[in-house]
Protein backbone atom coordinates (compact mmCIF):
# COMPACT_ATOMS: atom_id res chain seq x y z
CA UNK A 1 0.00 0.00 0.00
CA UNK A 2 1.30 3.45 -0.91
CA UNK A 3 1.40 6.25 1.67
CA UNK A 4 -1.38 8.85 1.54
CA UNK A 5 -0.38 11.98 -0.43
CA UNK A 6 1.08 14.54 1.92
CA UNK A 7 2.11 11.86 4.42
CA UNK A 8 5.86 11.62 5.00
CA UNK A 9 5.70 7.86 5.68
CA UNK A 10 7.80 5.86 3.20
CA UNK A 11 6.02 3.84 0.56
CA UNK A 12 5.85 0.06 1.11
CA UNK A 13 5.52 -0.69 -2.60
CA UNK A 14 8.85 -2.09 -3.81
CA UNK A 15 9.92 -2.44 -7.43
CA UNK A 16 9.00 -5.84 -8.80
CA UNK A 17 12.66 -6.87 -9.34
CA UNK A 18 13.49 -5.93 -5.74
CA UNK A 19 10.58 -8.00 -4.40
CA UNK A 20 11.75 -11.01 -6.38
CA UNK A 21 15.23 -10.61 -5.00
CA UNK A 22 14.07 -10.41 -1.40
CA UNK A 23 11.95 -13.53 -1.85
CA UNK A 24 14.82 -15.74 -3.04
CA UNK A 25 15.34 -18.64 -0.67
CA UNK A 26 18.78 -19.72 0.49
CA UNK A 27 19.60 -23.41 -0.05
CA UNK A 28 22.51 -25.01 1.79
CA UNK A 29 24.34 -27.75 -0.07
CA UNK A 30 25.87 -29.83 2.74
CA UNK A 31 28.98 -31.79 1.80
CA UNK A 32 30.91 -33.93 4.33
CA UNK A 33 34.45 -34.56 3.10
CA UNK A 34 37.39 -36.71 4.11
CA UNK A 35 40.44 -37.04 1.85
CA UNK A 36 38.56 -36.01 -1.28
CA UNK A 37 41.17 -33.75 -2.90
CA UNK A 38 40.73 -35.47 -6.26
CA UNK A 39 36.99 -34.76 -6.31
CA UNK A 40 36.94 -31.13 -5.15
CA UNK A 41 37.35 -29.46 -8.60
CA UNK A 42 34.66 -31.56 -10.29
CA UNK A 43 32.35 -31.23 -7.28
CA UNK A 44 32.68 -27.44 -7.17
CA UNK A 45 32.01 -27.23 -10.90
CA UNK A 46 28.92 -29.44 -10.60
CA UNK A 47 27.53 -27.43 -7.67
CA UNK A 48 28.20 -24.14 -9.48
CA UNK A 49 26.35 -25.48 -12.51
CA UNK A 50 23.43 -26.44 -10.28
CA UNK A 51 23.32 -22.94 -8.76
CA UNK A 52 23.35 -21.39 -12.22
CA UNK A 53 20.55 -23.64 -13.41
CA UNK A 54 18.42 -23.08 -10.30
CA UNK A 55 18.82 -19.29 -10.46
CA UNK A 56 15.61 -18.72 -8.52
CA UNK A 57 17.46 -19.61 -5.34
CA UNK A 58 20.56 -18.42 -3.52
CA UNK A 59 23.05 -21.13 -2.60
CA UNK A 60 25.77 -21.74 -0.06
CA UNK A 61 28.15 -24.70 -0.23
CA UNK A 62 28.96 -25.88 3.29
CA UNK A 63 31.81 -28.39 3.64
CA UNK A 64 32.55 -30.26 6.87
CA UNK A 65 36.10 -31.60 6.73
CA UNK A 66 36.55 -34.62 8.97
CA UNK A 67 40.24 -33.84 9.62
CA UNK A 68 41.45 -34.86 6.15
CA UNK A 69 45.09 -35.85 5.88
CA UNK A 70 45.48 -34.82 2.23
CA UNK A 71 45.06 -31.39 0.56
CA UNK A 72 41.26 -31.35 0.81
CA UNK A 73 41.11 -28.51 3.35
CA UNK A 74 43.75 -26.49 1.49
CA UNK A 75 41.87 -26.78 -1.80
CA UNK A 76 38.60 -25.79 -0.15
CA UNK A 77 40.23 -22.71 1.39
CA UNK A 78 41.58 -21.70 -2.01
CA UNK A 79 38.17 -22.03 -3.61
CA UNK A 80 36.50 -20.18 -0.73
CA UNK A 81 38.67 -17.15 -1.54
CA UNK A 82 37.31 -17.21 -5.08
CA UNK A 83 33.70 -18.17 -4.35
CA UNK A 84 31.94 -16.49 -1.41
CA UNK A 85 29.25 -19.19 -1.45
CA UNK A 86 31.73 -21.66 0.03
CA UNK A 87 31.96 -22.25 3.79
CA UNK A 88 34.32 -24.76 5.40
CA UNK A 89 34.26 -26.30 8.88
CA UNK A 90 37.29 -28.40 9.77
CA UNK A 91 37.11 -30.77 12.74
CA UNK A 92 39.84 -31.28 15.30
CA UNK A 93 39.73 -35.01 14.57
CA UNK A 94 37.69 -37.51 12.61
CA UNK A 95 34.31 -37.69 14.35
CA UNK A 96 32.71 -40.06 11.85
CA UNK A 97 30.46 -39.66 8.85
CA UNK A 98 27.09 -39.33 10.60
CA UNK A 99 28.35 -36.69 13.04
CA UNK A 100 29.86 -34.81 10.12
CA UNK A 101 26.48 -34.69 8.41
CA UNK A 102 24.72 -33.64 11.61
CA UNK A 103 27.22 -30.84 12.29
CA UNK A 104 26.76 -29.66 8.73
CA UNK A 105 22.99 -29.51 9.13
CA UNK A 106 23.24 -27.63 12.43
CA UNK A 107 25.49 -24.99 10.83
CA UNK A 108 23.38 -24.58 7.70
CA UNK A 109 21.93 -21.12 7.05
CA UNK A 110 19.47 -22.14 4.36
CA UNK A 111 15.71 -22.49 4.39
CA UNK A 112 16.52 -26.07 3.37
CA UNK A 113 19.69 -28.17 3.34
CA UNK A 114 20.66 -30.84 0.82
CA UNK A 115 23.24 -33.44 1.86
CA UNK A 116 25.36 -34.85 -0.96
CA UNK A 117 28.57 -36.89 -0.94
CA UNK A 118 31.74 -35.42 -2.41
CA UNK A 119 32.33 -38.34 -4.79
CA UNK A 120 29.42 -37.30 -7.09
CA UNK A 121 27.95 -40.80 -7.08
CA UNK A 122 24.70 -39.06 -6.19
CA UNK A 123 24.13 -36.78 -9.23
CA UNK A 124 23.57 -33.10 -8.31
CA UNK A 125 20.95 -32.79 -11.06
CA UNK A 126 18.53 -34.74 -8.84
CA UNK A 127 18.60 -31.82 -6.40
CA UNK A 128 16.38 -29.92 -8.84
CA UNK A 129 13.71 -32.60 -8.33
CA UNK A 130 14.20 -32.30 -4.56
CA UNK A 131 13.54 -28.56 -4.74
CA UNK A 132 10.36 -28.97 -6.79
CA UNK A 133 8.91 -31.43 -4.27
CA UNK A 134 10.03 -29.27 -1.34
CA UNK A 135 8.13 -26.33 -2.81
CA UNK A 136 5.05 -28.58 -2.89
CA UNK A 137 5.20 -28.86 0.90
CA UNK A 138 7.34 -31.92 1.64
CA UNK A 139 9.69 -31.34 4.58
CA UNK A 140 11.96 -34.25 3.63
CA UNK A 141 12.82 -35.39 0.11
CA UNK A 142 15.22 -38.33 -0.13
CA UNK A 143 16.91 -40.12 -2.98
CA UNK A 144 15.99 -43.74 -3.67
CA UNK A 145 18.85 -45.72 -5.16
CA UNK A 146 17.19 -47.55 -8.00
CA UNK A 147 20.45 -49.00 -9.27
CA UNK A 148 24.00 -48.78 -7.99
CA UNK A 149 27.34 -49.92 -9.39
CA UNK A 150 28.76 -52.19 -6.69
CA UNK A 151 29.47 -55.77 -5.72
CA UNK A 152 26.26 -57.90 -5.98
CA UNK A 153 26.91 -59.49 -2.58
CA UNK A 154 27.28 -56.05 -0.97
CA UNK A 155 24.16 -54.85 -2.75
CA UNK A 156 22.20 -57.85 -1.46
CA UNK A 157 23.52 -57.22 2.06
CA UNK A 158 22.34 -53.61 1.90
CA UNK A 159 18.86 -54.68 0.86
CA UNK A 160 18.74 -57.21 3.69
CA UNK A 161 19.79 -54.51 6.17
CA UNK A 162 17.12 -52.10 4.94
CA UNK A 163 14.50 -54.86 5.23
CA UNK A 164 15.56 -55.67 8.81
CA UNK A 165 15.68 -52.07 10.03
CA UNK A 166 12.33 -51.29 8.38
CA UNK A 167 10.70 -54.19 10.20
CA UNK A 168 12.34 -53.38 13.55
CA UNK A 169 11.83 -49.61 13.50
CA UNK A 170 8.77 -48.21 15.32
CA UNK A 171 8.53 -45.55 12.58
CA UNK A 172 8.72 -46.10 8.79
CA UNK A 173 12.25 -45.82 7.39
CA UNK A 174 12.57 -45.52 3.58
CA UNK A 175 14.21 -48.49 1.90
CA UNK A 176 17.20 -48.09 -0.43
CA UNK A 177 17.61 -44.47 0.69
CA UNK A 178 20.95 -43.17 1.90
CA UNK A 179 21.82 -39.73 3.28
CA UNK A 180 21.34 -37.97 -0.07
CA UNK A 181 18.30 -35.87 0.81
CA UNK A 182 16.78 -32.45 1.30
CA UNK A 183 15.49 -31.41 4.71
CA UNK A 184 13.50 -28.31 5.57
CA UNK A 185 14.58 -25.72 8.14
CA UNK A 186 12.00 -27.10 10.60
CA UNK A 187 13.80 -30.48 10.52
CA UNK A 188 17.14 -28.77 11.16
CA UNK A 189 15.72 -27.03 14.24
CA UNK A 190 14.42 -30.36 15.57
CA UNK A 191 17.86 -31.90 15.06
CA UNK A 192 19.27 -29.36 17.53
CA UNK A 193 17.56 -31.31 20.29
CA UNK A 194 19.29 -34.58 19.37
CA UNK A 195 21.88 -35.79 21.90
CA UNK A 196 23.16 -38.97 20.26
CA UNK A 197 26.75 -40.13 20.26
CA UNK A 198 26.02 -42.58 17.44
CA UNK A 199 23.27 -40.80 15.50
CA UNK A 200 21.52 -42.63 12.68
CA UNK A 201 20.17 -39.60 10.85
CA UNK A 202 18.02 -41.46 8.34
CA UNK A 203 16.03 -43.00 11.15
CA UNK A 204 15.99 -39.87 13.33
CA UNK A 205 14.66 -37.69 10.52
CA UNK A 206 11.99 -40.25 9.65
CA UNK A 207 10.93 -40.46 13.31
CA UNK A 208 9.96 -36.77 13.31
CA UNK A 209 6.91 -37.72 11.27
CA UNK A 210 6.87 -34.85 8.78
CA UNK A 211 5.66 -35.31 5.20
CA UNK A 212 8.38 -36.96 3.14
CA UNK A 213 8.73 -38.45 -0.30
CA UNK A 214 11.43 -40.01 -2.47
CA UNK A 215 13.00 -39.51 -5.89
CA UNK A 216 14.34 -42.60 -7.67
CA UNK A 217 17.69 -42.31 -9.45
CA UNK A 218 20.58 -44.44 -10.67
CA UNK A 219 23.70 -44.05 -8.58
CA UNK A 220 26.87 -43.37 -10.57
CA UNK A 221 30.26 -45.03 -10.18
CA UNK A 222 33.00 -43.20 -8.29
CA UNK A 223 35.32 -41.56 -10.82
CA UNK A 224 38.12 -40.36 -8.51
CA UNK A 225 39.51 -41.20 -5.10
CA UNK A 226 38.75 -44.22 -2.97
CA UNK A 227 35.63 -45.04 -1.00
CA UNK A 228 36.00 -44.38 2.74
CA UNK A 229 33.31 -46.94 3.55
CA UNK A 230 34.86 -50.38 3.71
CA UNK A 231 33.06 -53.47 4.91
CA UNK A 232 33.95 -52.78 8.54
CA UNK A 233 32.51 -49.26 8.48
CA UNK A 234 29.39 -50.50 6.74
CA UNK A 235 28.94 -53.09 9.49
CA UNK A 236 29.48 -50.37 12.12
CA UNK A 237 26.84 -48.19 10.43
CA UNK A 238 24.42 -51.12 10.30
CA UNK A 239 24.88 -51.86 14.02
CA UNK A 240 24.51 -48.16 14.88
CA UNK A 241 21.37 -48.01 12.78
CA UNK A 242 19.80 -51.02 14.46
CA UNK A 243 20.67 -50.02 18.02
CA UNK A 244 19.90 -46.31 17.59
CA UNK A 245 16.63 -46.79 15.76
CA UNK A 246 15.02 -49.51 17.84
CA UNK A 247 15.20 -51.39 21.14
CA UNK A 248 13.39 -54.35 19.58
CA UNK A 249 16.55 -56.52 19.51
CA UNK A 250 16.72 -56.21 23.29
CA UNK A 251 13.05 -57.14 23.54
CA UNK A 252 13.71 -60.22 21.40
CA UNK A 253 16.55 -61.21 23.75
CA UNK A 254 14.17 -60.92 26.70
CA UNK A 255 11.56 -63.03 24.93
CA UNK A 256 14.24 -65.56 24.01
CA UNK A 257 15.33 -65.68 27.66
CA UNK A 258 11.76 -66.33 28.77
CA UNK A 259 11.37 -69.10 26.20
CA UNK A 260 14.65 -70.74 27.26
CA UNK A 261 13.61 -70.46 30.89
CA UNK A 262 10.26 -72.14 30.14
CA UNK A 263 11.93 -74.93 28.15
CA UNK A 264 14.48 -75.40 30.93
CA UNK A 265 11.63 -75.69 33.42
CA UNK A 266 9.97 -78.39 31.34
CA UNK A 267 13.26 -80.24 30.99
CA UNK A 268 13.78 -80.01 34.75
CA UNK A 269 10.40 -81.69 35.28
CA UNK A 270 11.19 -84.30 32.63
CA UNK A 271 14.61 -85.27 34.00
CA UNK A 272 13.42 -85.15 37.58
CA UNK A 273 10.53 -87.49 36.73
CA UNK A 274 12.88 -89.77 34.77
CA UNK A 275 15.28 -89.90 37.69
CA UNK A 276 12.50 -90.83 40.12
CA UNK A 277 10.92 -93.50 37.92
CA UNK A 278 13.97 -94.89 36.11
CA UNK A 279 16.83 -94.16 38.47
CA UNK A 280 18.70 -97.30 37.51
CA UNK A 281 18.89 -96.46 33.78
CA UNK A 282 20.76 -93.15 34.18
CA UNK A 283 24.46 -92.67 35.04
CA UNK A 284 25.18 -91.50 38.55
CA UNK A 285 25.06 -87.68 38.81
CA UNK A 286 23.76 -87.22 35.26
CA UNK A 287 20.42 -85.77 36.34
CA UNK A 288 22.03 -83.32 38.76
CA UNK A 289 24.43 -81.98 36.12
CA UNK A 290 21.72 -81.63 33.47
CA UNK A 291 19.35 -79.86 35.87
CA UNK A 292 22.02 -77.41 37.00
CA UNK A 293 23.03 -76.61 33.42
CA UNK A 294 19.44 -76.05 32.28
CA UNK A 295 18.60 -73.84 35.26
CA UNK A 296 21.76 -71.76 34.82
CA UNK A 297 21.27 -71.36 31.05
CA UNK A 298 17.68 -70.27 31.54
CA UNK A 299 18.49 -67.82 34.33
CA UNK A 300 21.47 -66.34 32.45
CA UNK A 301 19.40 -65.79 29.32
CA UNK A 302 16.61 -64.13 31.26
CA UNK A 303 18.91 -61.96 33.38
CA UNK A 304 20.95 -60.82 30.38
CA UNK A 305 17.78 -59.91 28.51
CA UNK A 306 16.43 -57.99 31.47
CA UNK A 307 19.71 -56.16 31.99
CA UNK A 308 19.76 -55.37 28.28
CA UNK A 309 16.39 -53.65 28.58
CA UNK A 310 17.65 -51.35 31.32
CA UNK A 311 21.05 -50.76 29.71
CA UNK A 312 19.28 -49.81 26.50
CA UNK A 313 17.23 -47.20 28.35
CA UNK A 314 20.30 -45.82 30.13
CA UNK A 315 22.23 -45.81 26.87
CA UNK A 316 19.57 -43.69 25.19
CA UNK A 317 19.55 -41.05 27.92
CA UNK A 318 23.08 -40.50 29.21
CA UNK A 319 25.26 -39.70 26.16
CA UNK A 320 26.27 -36.06 26.43
CA UNK A 321 29.64 -35.71 24.68
CA UNK A 322 29.92 -33.01 21.98
CA UNK A 323 28.76 -34.04 18.52
CA UNK A 324 31.95 -32.61 17.03
CA UNK A 325 34.61 -29.96 17.64
CA UNK A 326 35.22 -27.37 14.92
CA UNK A 327 38.89 -26.40 14.89
CA UNK A 328 38.87 -24.08 11.85
CA UNK A 329 35.99 -22.17 10.30
CA UNK A 330 36.08 -20.43 6.93
CA UNK A 331 33.23 -17.91 6.72
CA UNK A 332 32.66 -14.99 4.36
CA UNK A 333 30.73 -11.78 4.94
CA UNK A 334 27.88 -13.13 2.85
CA UNK A 335 27.56 -16.23 5.02
CA UNK A 336 27.75 -14.28 8.28
CA UNK A 337 24.92 -12.07 7.08
CA UNK A 338 22.85 -15.10 6.09
CA UNK A 339 23.55 -16.75 9.44
CA UNK A 340 22.36 -13.68 11.35
CA UNK A 341 19.21 -13.57 9.23
CA UNK A 342 18.52 -17.27 9.88
CA UNK A 343 18.92 -16.80 13.64
CA UNK A 344 16.50 -13.86 13.61
CA UNK A 345 13.96 -15.82 11.56
CA UNK A 346 14.27 -18.85 13.85
CA UNK A 347 13.78 -16.69 16.96
CA UNK A 348 10.71 -15.03 15.43
CA UNK A 349 9.16 -18.42 14.65
CA UNK A 350 9.83 -19.64 18.20
CA UNK A 351 8.37 -16.46 19.73
CA UNK A 352 5.25 -16.77 17.63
Amino acid sequence: MKAHPGNNAPTTDLPRATRRKTQRKLITISVPVYNEEENIPALHAALSELAERENGYDFEFLFTDNASTDRTFELLCERAREDDRIRVLRFSRNFGFQKSILTNYLNANGAAAVQIDADLQDPPRVISDFLRLWEQGYKVVYGIRRRRQENPVLNLSRRAFYAVITNLSPTPVPRDAGDFRLIDRVIIEHLRGIDEQTPYLRGIISSFGYAQTGVAYDRESRVAGRSKFGVRKLIDLAIDGLTAQSTQPLRYITIFGLVVTAVSGLMVIYYFTTAMLFSGSLPSGFTTVVLLLLVLIGLNSFILGLLGEYIGRIFNNTRSLPISIIEHRIEGAKQNKASAKTRRTSKTEQDS
